[in-house]
C-alpha cells in the first residue's frame, strides 16, 4: 500500500502541472506535427555551410562574422518564408478548417502555439549558426563590439520570425501547393533588389541584408538602422500574425496596415548620411594599436590580434627604407575606407602606411608581403591623384633596397592577375645596375627617384645617369 503511495506520488511530481504545463505539451506536440523543426534545421544547415563555405570573409572578427550572417539572409528569409507558408496551409491540407471553426476556442488563441513554435525555433537556428561562426573566431578576434554585435544578431534573428510570421498569413490565405515555392523566389528577388536599390533609405528600411556587405574591415551597422529595420520586421510580423488569425476579409485587408506604419517610421528615423547609410566605420575598430617600443608598428584595434607578427617584418622594411636620407621611421595600418566622403585619416610624411591583410584563419595573410609593401612606394604615401608614377622604376629601387632581384606583382600580390612583363623585365635591368654601383651612387640615385616621387616628377631615368 505505501509503494502504491509512493508511487503514485512520484508520478504526481513528475506530472506537468496547471495551465503552464499544457502549454508546454502543446509547444512539444506542435514542434513534431509542424515544419517547424524542419525549418530550424534547413535555417542550420544552409547558414553554416554558407557561413564555412567562404571563412576569408568574416574571420577577421565578431562583427565580420554578424554581417556575414546578415548579408546570408539573402538565402535564409525566403527558407523561412516559404517554411511558414508550406504550415500556413496545415488546415488546409488537412481539411480540417470547417472543423475548427466550430470550436468555441477563438482561432488566435489555437494559433499561439504555432506562432510561438516556429518563432522559438528559427531564432534558435539563428543562434546556432551564429555560435557556429563564433567557435571559428573565438581564439583569433581580439576585438569584440559587444553590444553593436548582439543588436546585429537580434535583428538578424527577428527577420527570420517576421518573414515566418508572413508565411503562415500568406500560407493560409492562399492555400495552394504552389505558394510555397513562389514566395521563396519571390522572398529571394525581394531582400535582393530591395537591398541594392534606390533610395537608399527605403533599401535600409525593408531589406534584412542591406548594409552587410563587407565593404571595409571597420563596418558595422548603425544604432539608428538597425532600430528602422526592427520597427519594420516587427510590424511584419504583426501583419502576417492578423492575416494568420483573421477570419474574415476586413481584417485581413487591414492586416496591410501595420506594415506600412511601420515602414514609414522606420524611414523616417534613418540618418541622412549616406556613408552611415551603406558602410559606416565603427571608430573604436579603426583606432590604431601599437608597440610599446620603437621603431613604431601599429594596426587597428580589429587587427590588434596580428601586431606581434607584423611587427619584426614591418621593421625589416623600415630598416631598409633606412638607407635613404629622411626616411620613415614608423609604420601604421592603412585605415582608410571606402565612402561617399573623402574625409580621411591624415597621413604624416614620417608614417608607412600599409594593408594588412587576414587569412581565413584569422591570422596575418601573406606575411611575406610585408616588407615589400613598406617599402614598395619608398617611403612616400600613395598620391592617387598623381598620374607620373614610374612602376618600372620604383620597383626596381624598392628591390634594392630589400636585396632581391624584382619579380612581378603576378602570383605575388593578393588580386593581380595581369600586368605588363616589360615592367618586371626593365625593373630586373635597372636593379642590376644598381647593384654594380657604388653603394654611395646606388643611394643618391634611389633618393632621387624618392624625391620625385613626392613631388609628382617623372623619375624616367634617375636610376640610370648619375644623381651627383
Amino acid at each position: 500500500m505505501s509503494g502504491r503511495t509512493v508511487d503514485a506520488h512520484t508520478a504526481a511530481a513528475r506530472r506537468p502541472d496547471g495551465k503552464r504545463g499544457a502549454r508546454v505539451g502543446v509547444m512539444g506536440i506542435e514542434l513534431r506535427r509542424s515544419a517547424a523543426l524542419g525549418a530550424a534545421v534547413i535555417t542550420v544547415v544552409v547558414g553554416v555551410g554558407s557561413l564555412y563555405v567562404a571563412t576569408g570573409r568574416w574571420s577577421t572578427g565578431w562583427m565580420a562574422l554578424a554581417l556575414a550572417i546578415r548579408e546570408y539572409l539573402l538565402l535564409l528569409w525566403p527558407l523561412a518564408l516559404a517554411a511558414g507558408a508550406w504550415q500556413g496551409r496545415r488546415e488546409h491540407r488537412a481539411k480540417v478548417g470547417e472543423l475548427f471553426a466550430t470550436t468555441a476556442r477563438p482561432r488566435a488563441a489555437r494559433m499561439l502555439p504555432v506562432l510561438g513554435t516556429m518563432a522559438l525555433t528559427l531564432v534558435v537556428a539563428y543562434l546556432v549558426v551564429t555560435a557556429a561562426g563564433i567557435a571559428w573566431i573565438v581564439n583569433t578576434a581580439s576585438y569584440v563590439p559587444l553590444l553593436n554585435f548582439v543588436v546585429v544578431t537580434a535583428v538578424g534573428a527577428l527577420s527570420l520570425v517576421a518573414a515566418a510570421w508572413l508565411g503562415l498569413g500568406v500560407g493560409r490565405l492562399l492555400p495552394a501547393l504552389v505558394t510555397a515555392p513562389a514566395l521563396a523566389v519571390g522572398g529571394v528577388l525581394l531582400v535582393f533588389f530591395s537591398t541594392v536599390s534606390t533610395p537608399e533609405r527605403l533599401a535600409a528600411a525593408i531589406s534584412p541584408a542591406h548594409g552587410s556587405g563587407g565593404f571595409h574591415e571597420y563596418q558595422t551597422i548603425d544604432g539608428r538602422v538597425s532600430a528602422a529595420l526592427a520597427i519594420s520586421m516587427i510590424t511584419l510580423a504583426v501583419t502576417g500574425l492578423l492575416l494568420f488569425v483573421a477570419d474574415g476579409w476586413r481584417l485581413r485587408t487591414m492586416a496591410v496596415l501595420p506594415v506600412l506604419l511601420g515602414v514609414g517610421v522606420a524611414t523616417a528615423i534613418l540618418p541622412t548620411d549616406r556613408d552611415v547609410l551603406t558602410w559606416p566605420v565603427d571608430p573604436v575598430a579603426r583606432e590604431l594599436v601599437c608597440t610599446d617600443e620603437a621603431p613604431t608598428v601599429c594596426v587597428s584595434r580589429v587587427h590588434a590580434n596580428v601586431l606581434d607578427t607584423i611587427t619584426p617584418r614591418a621593421r625589416e622594411g623600415l630598416a631598409a627604407l633606412a638607407k635613404l636620407p629622411d626616411a620613415p621611421t614608423v609604420v601604421h595600418e592603412d585605415t582608410r575606407t571606402i565612402g561617399y566622403r573623402q574625409e580621411q585619416p591624415a597621413v604624416q610624411d614620417e608614417v608607412v602606411t600599409i594593408e594588412v591583410r587576414i587569412d581565413k584563419r584569422g591570422r596575418l595573410a601573406h606575411p611575406d608581403l610585408v616588407v615589400l609593401d613598406v617599402v614598395r612606394s619608398l617611403g612616400v604615401p600613395y598620391d592617387y591623384d598623381c598620374q607620373n608614377r614610374n612602376e618600372t622604376v620604383e620597383r626596381a629601387a624598392a628591390y634594392w633596397l630589400i636585396g632581391r632581384e624584382p619579380r612581378s606583382d603576378v602570383g605575388l600580390v593578393p588580386g593581380m592577375i595581369e600586368e605588363d612583363p616589360a615592367i618586371t623585365t626593365g625593373a630586373k635591368t635597372l636593379w642590376q645596375g644598381l647593384r654594380a654601383l657604388p653603394e654611395a651612387e646606388a643611394v643618391a640615385r634611389v633618393t632621387a627617384v624618392r624625391d620625385a616621387v613626392r613631388t609628382c616628377r617623372d623619375s624616367e631615368g634617375l636610376l640610370s645617369r648619375s644623381a651627383r
